[in-house]
């Protein structure tokens, strides 16, 4: 993914816009109108999601205003921006999770694969198969290794074991083995775990268990993985691996991770959206455009360290 870089860098001084037709917030975020083209983000191909004047409410308050972007698929997109500023709201709206909220109400069209998500019939558990999700603490079932690779396979009707599917003649045992250090191998804990499968799962240390939670989110063949700040509970060295899988995934998987250290982000996504004050995307563009030469002066502000 020849467009990330290893760390966010000061934009070019001549591209920089001139501060004196902004104000400051007392956050210190700039006020300024949001240029359209600024999140029209252009590549080769048909886009993965398409969101359009997505809108979404807890109760009376507007979490997201206006979104409206394309998705490529195949690549590692990250959401950054201040705490508070709709990026968690956004990801859990692609495989509609804010349904499980009462005072959440969402507004607007939000496309996979041209296919509207949020019509009337659609089947939530096949999309939240499609979409996977992983959450930002591990949250491994307290089950074996191996049964929290093929819970999934299981409930979905995919692996049938034990005596009576033995007496049926539909027993599973070998596909279950063969779908378990699969989805280990891509998750780059098979080595770790190959001879403990049978351990119970919250035995593992934390970095091990994002990586089963991973695994378990590939048993069910997703197109999409979303990922939910899933470095921020891990130590450095655990927080390199999930970095260095994440990149191994995007080759087959379409990746969204909301982030909110900027220095991750210029690591491991081919391009950023910015998410700022009052649920609003601000910009959207490659990685390394956004980190260098951002056209928002509310994103050169942030990515500098000016608020947030």
């Amino acid at each position: 993914m020849s467009n990330r870089m290893n760390e966010p860098q000061e934009p070019a001084e001549s591209n920089r816009q001139s501060t004196d037709s902004v104000t400051q917030t007392t956050a210190g975020e700039s006020q300024e109108k949001i240029q359209p083209e600024w999140t029209e983000y252009e590549f080769q191909g048909d886009p993965k999601f398409s969101v359009e004047d997505l809108d979404v409410y807890y109760g009376d308050e507007q979490a997201l205003q206006g979104i409206t972007m394309e998705v490529p698929e195949n690549s590692v997109t990250a959401l950054i921006g201040p705490s508070g500023c709709g990026k968690s709201t956004f990801l859990r709206c692609l495989n509609r999770m804010n349904d499980r909220i009462k005072s959440a109400r969402v507004e607007g069209s939000v496309e996979l694969d041209g296919e509207e998500i949020y019509q009337d019939g659609i089947n939530l558990v096949e999309l939240r198969k499609r979409v996977g999700m992983v959450f930002q603490s591990p949250n491994p079932f307290p089950k074996s290794i191996r049964d929290n690779i093929s819970y999934g396979p299981r409930k979905h009707g995919e692996l049938e074991t034990g005596l009576l599917a033995r007496l049926r003649g539909t027993d599973s045992t070998d596909r279950e083995q063969q779908l378990v250090e699969r989805c280990l191998k891509q998750a780059a804990l098979w080595e770790e775990v190959s001879d403990r499968l049978d351990d119970n799962a919250l035995g593992l240390s934390g970095g091990q268990q994002q990586r089963l939670c991973i695994a378990r989110c590939l048993a069910v063949d997703p197109d999409v993985i979303l990922m939910d700040e899933p470095a921020s509970a891990l130590d450095p060295i655990a927080t390199a691996k999930i970095e260095d899988l994440i990149e191994e995934l995007a080759k087959e998987y379409t990746v969204i991770v909301v982030t909110h250290s900027m220095q991750q982000a210029a690591r491991i996504s081919d391009q950023t959206a910015v998410f700022l004050t009052g649920g609003e995307l601000v910009e959207f563009d490659d990685t390394d455009k956004i980190f260098e030469n951002p056209e928002s002066q509310r994103v050169e502000d942030y990515v500098t360290g000016k608020f947030g």
